[in-house]
């Protein structure tokens, strides 16, 4: 059933983009386990013992890291494109 001026299955294909947005997400963000590594899993580069120590589980170095962060978009909290004022304009 289509609302508006959506297409049959526009509202299901919505949600299946948030889903897998969101588990896009959570894969890039998830948190270190396991043993900490040597060298970064990116660029090769050595890890600082420290770093190592600090954040257990760690696999990439700082550069890297920093390099993901930035790269990382924050999502609205909730979907402008299925929202009526985004239709009207």
């Amino acid at each position: 059933m289509a609302g508006g001026w959506a297409r049959d299955g526009a509202v299901q294909e919505q949600i299946d983009a948030s889903i897998q947005d969101e588990l896009a997400r959570m894969r890039v963000n998830k948190p270190p386990v396991g043993e900490s590594r040597t060298h970064c899993a990116e660029c090769e580069e050595e890890i600082p013992e420290a770093r190592r120590k600090a954040i257990p589980g760690v696999k990439l170095c700082i550069d890297c890291m920093q390099d993901r962060d930035a790269a990382f978009k924050s999502r609205p909290g909730f979907n402008r494109r299925g929202s009526k004022d985004s239709q009207l304009k």
